[in-house]
């Protein structure tokens, strides 16, 4: 009210009237002056009011009469534009409130009049409302009088008049009781005494009401009473009424103030006395009515139902039930009843379809049903309404199909339709409409021919109703085609919702509050007992109490429900209606479940059950006894008997699948349809969400689901969920598109279905297990006798739900596998296979789940999981052992570590597999059995060791696969590796399960027995071992025995350390040598045919195609391990007392190999003799840390320096050779017999290679082709073995032991290469390289230099041998040697492939020995023996022969290597012969020494054509090289050497100096190839000679001087000649060689005279001089000459003349001034 009391509102108040006032004056000046006056007094009296007080408001309206008369005046006039200001004046006034009591009376009298005239009548209405809203001023009469004036403008003649007095007398009604409400709250506080009301009888017992209650209580009196056609008591003066408007009235109110009604008595009789009478005599006519009878034969005529009024009926009804039902539960009976009456047939369409639009409303309202049920069904001798009520829609419902409403012209249609075939013939009016050629489907019902279409026509839950609110309608109107029909859907819908949502909440409730209790009981918290028990046992009443409630409404309404809904579900062809209808089906099923209504439960779920199947299929879960109870009965209805409809074949549904019946003998497809599918969906979701109260049922969903399963094609897939698949036969699965983006959809739901099994408690579990396992079951007796594709859908299905069970396996476990293998035994393949799925997969689950407490704490449970699996080595069928032992592979690779006790069982499984069991079979246990070698020995008892030893070993012999018989091997090295790590963890534990065996052993009284007895336990372990490796050794496969031989050896090897002393004597006579024996044996007499290939297309190698030589690659091996651990092990195998003996049994087979006639095994078997002779004998190291006892104590040795009492050995790795047993401890003085005898194996060692060698070098007596000659790897192996037996027999090896040397290293270096073999061995012919044969010799020589250079005196004379042995290898270089009589052809002729002998190419050899020559002579040129035995002499003879050749030399770095050697070997041995020249040792070297000389510088070879200019001049210079030997080492000691000698010396400078030319150059070569250089040190060598000393003899003087005169003679007649031949050629040039001739001739000139210069001038003959300047005048001649180099030369030769010219001295006498 702030808007209208502020300062500024009543300010403008007081303008607005006194301006109103102004403006009526003025219209009224002339014709009406009183209203003019009253209108100027009224502004004056305003002016007043507001001027003497301060609350204008109150004044104003204290005086309101008097204000408002002069507008009052102004209506009186009549005029309409001046009563219009007056009423907007007088409305003004009102809206601020300032009209009293007495004003307001006089507005409606006058408003009164103005109506009575009919003027103004809008203004008038509003003029009311306004008066009767703002305040509560008017009541009682004037009240009254305001209505009726209303009332009245509502029958005028005016449209718009009528409407808005309509709508206003609307309003007032409701301001009359708002008042009322308004009234109570005020007075709420007041506590009243209630007045009792007598009886009631007294109609105006309104003394006790309040004004405003009054007033309501006598407006509603009268409304009644117009509705009757009765005279009104309070509301005087109306002239008419309609009962139409009358029944809004009533409605709106019952409507909108219950509470009036519902709190006060007075409202409560009218209620019952006055409103309820009404009704039920109104609806007379509707009851009586029966559509279609004629009135000629009902006696009185009947009223006719009228839409209007019944329609109004209706709604009231339905208030009255709603909001007064507890008032009026008699009265509501009787509205119930009628209503159902109303949905009779023979009622007109329009008031079924109202009929059904109330009972909507009711369905609405789950606790209003729930009060019916309680205060009617569940009444001794009361009408079933609520029953009454169900049945009745569905009897509508069936009543629509069965009599189609009039107009509907499918009647026709309705035989013929039945027929059960598969055709559907639709009919006309199905619902298709052709739109632009195609066809859209409306949402229908249809059946037998009957279509009805669904019109949506409310929103869920609410009821919307269409008929009910068609107020303005007279006529009844049609009712489109299905309305009803669909109303009557809608109500059973909300009809299911609501009842399951309450009774569903309200059991949730006593759930969670029976919790609470039973906590609050166990909590001792709780003060008085008594007093809990008290609460406990109201809350068991109470809960009785609803249950009994809610079991009455289900079993009162279930028969009806599911009659209706079957019938709906059949006929539906719209996807959201069937998915309605069966979610109310569903929901109906979960309830019963829940209250446990068994029968109910059964009856819906197998509604839905076949909904989901084909029509007619032949299902026997779905038809048995309760089945059959329910489809065959009639429930009566009113009397009325209908027949629960079975469904009808013919289908309008989208076909979306065909598939086959899941049935013995297959009879042709099936179709589902996609309300097969939508049902089926339901199924599951029922299943899944309310599996806890299915129990017997789960038999029905389950076998439906196999069913629809079967017919989709969905097959299991991994963890048993069903994916869709291919039918395996038969006119297999078809499915559409639609049906395919559904299946996964599909498959997602059965799996989580089955996934929350979890949550049921153990009894609904039970009762799903078995219904699973009797379904599988009836799976398997199908599956017998054909090996169709089986129903695996029971299997697949037990195995996920024992999946998520997990968490109490226990209690599932045995039924479940139990039922699992015996379907592992089916003879159908996929069935079992299946059956072994399911189970593997459980038990993998079983072992990895987290279970409480943990398995490895509750081992029984453990053994529990994994018998089955044991079980299943007792099914013969390879497809389930394979799946078992994939299983078993999982196993350990998820849950090895914690198996435990399991193991004997689990390895049982692999050891199981038979050689004749497939390959694939035995791959997967092999994989099993490597997976546990390679992880889990660590976790398993040491006691299984010897099983997985034992199972290995049966992989390795199995045939069917080498692959696996290979890695086998390798197994059991992992496995001996294994033990060797974790020795003493495993000895310990042995050691205790023996001592337990053997105290149980000794209680029996019987012997305990196991193989290798006498050993420890732990030792056994390795001998089971090798044993085992031993027969794998000589398996018949050549890559077994292969293998095993390597893991044999290399396990003996490496950890034979861990074995007592005394077991080793086992390992090498029962294991080692017995395994030699078994191989040799079949080396040696195995088949030598050519195997063609290896089996199947493996191409074998040529070194391996036959049975022999595959068996050598045994033999060889075997004899390269057993010498291996010989070698290794040797300070072992030394003290077992028998060594000697062993150590001849292995030279003796090392030998046999050697000499076998095969290149493999006797090559290694060198190699074999080698490594045992590496063994170095015992070295005493000081500083090694163990020191065993004295080595010839047969006790068992301690390895290692901790030495522990009984069996505890410390495990120390002792493989490095150095490390050996023959050390003593420092303080005792060396076992000598040790060493003798250690001697003695040496000396049968060099015994054995002496045989061997000479055996195998000596050349055969004929050659064929089948000759066997030893290769050359073997060759070289068997001289390199020399130089390491060497060391250890050098002490006693004499000349005899060197001649015998010598005679194997000849033979073997000259046996020749076979041609196919040279390609490897030999370089190509121009490399200078060793073959390592060769090497090998030369290396054993070194050998044997070295050791003599440090040995005694004694041993030194066996250097000239080994001289006489180097230069016989050094004459090869000239002449090869020849092996036999076998011809051998040069390398560069041979042919490949041909059986031909290749001989070596010795040059690089013979090189290489002649260099060791020169060392070995640098070294030992002063030694008595070289020089006694005349090595020197011997050298240069076998160099002479390659000098000579010179350029014949098969290779030109032979003659040049000569050289140089010949050149050291003199600089050393020269000063020696001088040092002996007395002796005359050396008296035969000298003659040998100058032939030399002289067949290399003037050599008879003639040097090959193409050598170059630069290889020329190369050559030369070492001809240089050579006579400066002579002039610096001879020459100078001319008079240590014979004088022979030094003659051919100087003859052959001479010759050398003056070397004629050769006349093979050509012209440009001339000048180079006269080796001028070689002349000319010659020549300088001469001069030297001739002048660098005192001439000690007249004989050398005489040699220098002759040579001289002979040269300076040569030179003028050159010259002579040159000038002779220049004169006459004239301008022609002369021959080249002339002119080389001249200019080497003037070289030599200047160099004479440049050499007389330098010597001593008392060395120089004065002859000689003179000859040389009686040249002068000769060369001066030569200058006119035209050649300029022969000008250049004479320059050259012409200057040294000025040392000549002096002026002429007084005298010169022999040369000396």
């Amino acid at each position: 009210m702030s808007g209208t009391n502020s300062p500024e509102a009543v300010k403008k108040l007081l303008e607005n009237m006194q301006s109103d006032l102004r403006a009526l004056s003025l219209e009224c000046k002339k014709k009406f002056p009183p209203v003019k006056e009253a209108a100027e007094s009224g502004i004056i009296k305003v002016k007043t009011i507001a001027a003497r007080n301060t609350e204008i408001l109150a004044a104003l309206k204290e005086n309101s009469s008097e204000v408002v008369q002069p507008f009052l005046m102004g209506c009186g006039t009549k005029e309409p534009k001046i009563t219009q200001l007056c009423l907007a004046a007088i409305q003004r006034l009102m809206s601020h409130e300032v009209v009293s009591e007495t004003a307001a009376g006089n507005i409606i009298n006058m408003l009164w009049q103005l109506m009575e005239n009919s003027l103004e009548e809008l203004k008038l209405l509003q003029t009311v409302l306004v008066l009767l809203t703002t305040n509560t001023v008017v009541h009682d009469e004037s009240l009254s009088k305001a209505i009726v004036l209303c009332f009245r403008l509502h029958f005028t003649k005016d449209n718009i008049t009528n409407n808005t007095a309509a709508a206003t007398v609307r309003q007032v009604v409701t301001v009359v009781f708002e008042r009322m409400v308004a009234e109570d709250e005020r007075h709420r506080d007041i506590i009243e005494q209630p007045v009792l009301v007598q009886g009631n009888s007294n109609r105006r017992s309104v003394s006790t009401l309040k004004p405003c209650a009054k007033d309501a209580y006598m407006l509603f009196q009268d409304l009644c009473q117009l509705v009757n056609a009765d005279a009104p008591y309070w509301l005087v003066g109306m002239t008419e009424m309609t009962r139409t408007f009358g029944l809004e009235l009533l409605e709106s109110v019952l409507n909108d103030f219950p509470q009036v009604f519902l709190q006060h008595q007075e409202f409560s009789f009218l209620l019952k006395e006055r409103v309820c009478p009404l009704v039920i005599k109104l609806f007379s006519p509707n009851i009586k009515f029966r559509q279609g009878s004629s009135s000629s034969s009902s006696p009185a005529p009947v009223e006719k139902p009228y839409f209007p009024i019944c329609m109004r009926l209706l709604r009231v009804v339905s208030v009255l039930i709603k909001q007064f039902y507890s008032l009026l539960v008699t009265e509501c009976e009787i509205f119930l009843s009628l209503l159902v009456k109303f949905l009779d047939a023979d009622k007109p369409q329009w008031l079924r379809a109202v009929a059904v639009e109330s009972i909507h409303r009711l369905c609405v309202q789950p606790q209003l049903l729930r009060s019916f049920c309680q205060s009617y069904d569940m009444k001794q001798h009361s009408t079933k309404v609520f029953r009454d009520i169900v049945n009745a829609l569905g009897s509508f419902i069936q009543s629509l199909f069965l009599v189609p409403p009039t107009g509907n012209p499918a009647t026709t249609n309705q035989a013929g339709n039945n027929n059960s075939g598969g055709s559907v013939s639709a009919p006309a009016n199905s619902g298709m409409l052709g739109i632009g050629g195609g066809v859209t489907l409306l949402p229908a019902f249809e059946y037998r021919g009957t279509w009805i279409p669904i019109l949506t026509i409310t929103v869920q839950g609410s009821a919307k109703a269409t008929y009910l609110e068609m107020l303005d309608k007279v006529e009844p109107p049609t009712i489109p085609e299905g309305y009803a029909m669909s109303v009557a859907f809608h109500c059973l819908l909300d009809l299911v919702r609501g009842i399951t949502s309450m009774i569903e909440g309200e059991l949730g409730e006593v759930e969670t509050e029976c919790q609470t209790t039973t906590e609050a009981a166990s909590s001792p918290t709780q003060s008085s007992e008594q007093q809990e028990l008290q609460s406990t046992s109201d809350q068991m009443d109470k809960e009785i109490v609803s249950r009994a409630v809610w079991e009455e409404m289900v079993n009162a309404c279930w028969c009806g429900l599911l009659a209706a809904l079957s019938l709906l579900l059949d006929a539906s062809t719209d996807e959201a209606a069937t998915e309605n209808i069966l979610k109310a089906e569903l929901t109906m099923a979960a309830l019963c479940g829940r209250l446990g209504l068994v029968t109910s439960r059964d009856a819906f779920i197998t509604a839905i059950c076949k909904g989901s199947l084909p029509p007619h299929y032949a299902l026997t879960v779905l038809n048995t006894t309760t089945a059959a109870t329910l489809s065959n009965k009639s429930y009566s209805i009113q009397g009325q008997s209908v027949m629960m409809i079975s469904p009808s074949s013919e289908s309008h549904q989208q076909v979306v699948a065909v598939g086959q019946p899941l049935a013995v003998q297959p009879q042709g497809t099936v179709m589902l349809t996609s309300k097969n599918i939508q049902c089926m969906r339901t199924l599951l979701n029922l299943a899944h969400c309310h599996g806890a109260v299915l129990g017997t049922s789960w038999q029905l969903v389950l076998a439906t689901l196999q069913h629809l399963v079967w017919i989709l094609g969905l097959k299991p897939s991994s963890g048993g969920a069903l994916k869709p698949g291919r039918a395996v036969e038969g006119p297999s699965t078809v499915l559409t598109t639609a049906v395919m983006t559904d299946l996964p959809v599909i498959s997602n739901i059965l799996s989580r279905l089955f996934e929350s099994s979890q949550y049921l408690d153990d009894v609904s579990l039970h009762h799903l297990i078995n219904a699973l396992c009797s379904l599988s079951l009836e799976a398997m007796d199908m599956a017998y006798g054909n090996n169709k594709e089986p129903s695996l859908f029971a299997v697949a299905k037990l195995l996920e739900t024992g999946l998520v069970n997990m968490h109490r396996i226990e209690i599932l476990w045995r039924p479940l596998t139990g039922h699992l293998l015996e379907v592992c035994q089916h003879p159908n393949s996929r069935m079992r296979e299946w059956g072994a799925e399911a189970l593997t997969s459980l038990i993998k689950a079983g072992l990895t789940f987290n279970h409480d407490p943990p398995l490895s704490q509750n081992q029984r449970l453990q053994l529990l999981l994994l018998n089955p699996l044991k079980e299943m080595s007792s099914i013969n069928h390879p497809d389930i052992r394979l799946k078992q032992l994939e299983c078993v592979l999982q196993i350990l690779q998820s849950q090895g570590d914690s198996l435990g006790p399991g193991w004997p069982l689990v390895l049982g499984v692999m050891g199981a597999i038979r050689n004749d069991q497939g390959e694939s079979l035995i791959r997967t246990a092999f994989q099993c059995l490597q997976l546990v070698v390679t992880d889990f020995l660590p976790t398993m008892p040491c006691t299984c060791l010897q099983i997985v030893v034992d199972v290995a070993g049966s992989f390795g012999l199995h045939n069917q696969e080498l692959n696996i018989s290979l890695t086998s091997i390798g197994l059991l090295w992992n496995i001996s590796d294994y033990f060797f790590q974790r020795g003493e963890t495993i000895e310990k534990e042995l050691n205790k399960e023996e001592a337990a065996q053997q105290k149980q052993a000794e209680e029996k009284g019987v012997v305990l027995n196991r193989p290798f007895h006498p050993a420890p336990p732990f030792d056994c372990l390795w001998l089971c071992l090798y044993a085992k490796l031993g027969e794998l050794c000589v398996d018949p496969r050549p890559a077994v025995r292969k293998s095993a031989g390597q893991t044999l050896f290399s396990t003996i090897g490496a950890h034979g350390t861990l074995l007592q002393h005394s077991t080793w004597h086992t390992v090498i006579w029962k294991v080692l040598f017995h395994l030699l024996d078994r191989v040799r044996e079949s080396s040696t007499t195995a088949d030598k045919e050519k195997i063609e290939s290896g089996g199947g297309n493996i191409l074998i190698h040529h070194s391996r195609d036959t049975a022999e030589k595959q068996w050598a690659e045994t033999w060889v091996l075997t004899l390269a391990g057993v010498a291996r651990i010989f070698n290794t092990r040797r300070y072992l195998l030394q003290p077992l007392g028998d060594f000697s003996r062993a150590w001849d049994v292995l030279l003796d087979h090392i030998q046999s190999a050697a000499l076998s006639k095969n290149n493999e095994v006797s090559l290694a078997a060198l190699k074999s003799f080698q490594e045992i002779l590496q063994i170095v004998s015992p070295v005493r190291d000081s500083d090694k840390p163990e020191t065993p006892p004295a080595v010839n104590v047969p006790v068992p040795v301690l390895i290692g320096s901790i030495s522990g009492p009984g069996l505890s050995r410390p495990f120390v790795r002792t493989d490095s050779i150095g490390e050996r047993l023959g050390r003593c401890s420092s303080s005792e003085a060396p076992v000598v017999t040790d060493e003798l005898e250690d001697l003695n194996l040496w000396w049968a060692a060099w015994n054995t290679w002496y045989r061997i060698g000479s055996e195998s070098t000596k050349p055969p007596t004929t050659f064929d082709k089948l000759t066997f000659i030893p290769s050359q790897p073997f060759l070289t192996a068997l001289i390199q073995i020399f130089p390491a037996l060497y060391q250890h027999i050098k002490t006693g090896f004499n000349m005899d032991d060197l001649q015998k040397l010598g005679v194997i290293l000849h033979s073997a270096v000259s046996v020749p290469i076979s041609s196919d073999a040279s390609p490897f061995i030999l370089p190509s012919y121009t490399e200078a390289v060793l073959t390592s044969l060769q090497e090998a010799v030369l290396t054993a020589l070194d050998v044997l230099q070295k050791a003599i250079c440090v040995g005694p005196e004694n041993m030194q004379i066996m250097y000239p041998a080994i001289f006489d042995q180097l230069l016989a290898f050094v004459e090869f270089s000239c002449k090869p040697p020849q092996y036999g009589q076998l011809e051998t052809k040069h390398i560069a002729n041979a042919k490949y492939n041909q059986a031909e002998w290749v001989a070596l190419n010795y040059v690089p050899f013979a090189e290489r020995s002649l260099e060791v020559v020169v060392d070995l002579y640098q070294k030992t040129a002063c030694h008595k023996a070289v020089v006694n035995e005349k090595v020197l002499q011997n050298i240069i003879k076998t160099l002479r022969v390659p000098l000579s050749l010179k350029y014949s030399c098969p290779s030109e770095s032979t003659w040049k290597l000569a050289v140089s050697s010949l050149l050291r070997v003199l600089s050393i041995g020269l000063p020696v012969a001088r040092q002996h020249a007395s002796s005359g040792k050396f008296d035969s070297m000298w003659p040998e020494l100058a032939n030399t000389f002289e067949d290399f510088l003037f050599t008879k070879s003639i040097p090959p054509d193409n050598l170059s200019i630069q290889e020329f001049q190369r050559n030369e210079s070492i001809d240089v090289e050579v006579v400066q030997l002579i002039s610096t080492e001879i020459l100078p000691y001319a008079n240590f050497i014979p004088k022979e000698f030094v003659g051919q010396i100087m003859t052959m400078l001479n010759k050398g100096s003056i070397h004629s030319q050769s006349s093979s150059f050509t012209e440009a070569e001339i000048d180079i190839r006269l080796r001028e250089e070689f002349s000319k040190m010659c020549f300088e060598t001469l001069l030297q000679f001739s002048f660098s000393n005192k001439v000690t003899t007249p004989q050398e003087g005489y040699i220098s001087r002759m040579a001289l005169s002979v040269l300076l003679k040569r030179s003028q007649d050159v010259l002579h000649r040159y000038i002779e031949d220049e004169r006459l050629s004239g301008k022609c040039p002369l021959p080249r060689q002339q002119v080389t001739e001249i200019i080497f001739v003037l070289k030599a000139v200047s160099t004479l005279i440049d050499s007389l210069k330098k010597t001593q001038p008392e060395n120089v003959d004065g002859s000689t001089w003179a000859q040389v300047i009686a040249l002068y005048p000769t060369l001066v001649e030569c200058i006119t000459c035209s050649s300029a180099e022969v000008c250049s030369a004479l320059k050259e030769a012409l200057v040294p003349f000025k040392d000549f010219m002096q002026p002429p001295a007084s005298k010169v006498q022999n040369g000396e001034s």
